[in-house]
């Protein structure tokens, strides 16, 4: 079965966040930080994976996208500093890439 993932990736100064769902979550991540998505991560130059999460089944990772969708800004910033203290760019760690 495919892996799914919930991502959340914010602006330099993280005081925007965006939170989505892909199947590859390197792909996902390049499109964002080359702004090669029009729209809301590209408009407020969000580029810095925060804070994802795995999944086995895509129903799961939508599911869980919608609750994520709806916790409060605190409960989000809560959760991204519980696994990811300094708010660090987990894409070139997780991946390798700058």
């Amino acid at each position: 079965m495919k892996q799914s993932f919930v991502y959340i990736i914010s602006n330099y100064l993280n005081t925007v966040i965006y939170i989505g769902v892909t199947n590859n979550l390197e792909r996902r991540i390049f499109e964002h930080r080359n702004k090669l998505i029009p729209g809301f991560s590209e408009k407020y130059n969000i580029y810095k994976l925060v804070y994802f999460e795995v999944f086995n089944d895509i129903v799961y990772a939508i599911a869980r996208e919608k609750q994520l969708k709806d916790l409060s800004r605190k409960k989000k910033n809560d959760l991204i500093s519980a696994k990811n203290p300094k708010w660090e760019d987990l894409y070139e760690k997780t991946f390798g890439h700058r």
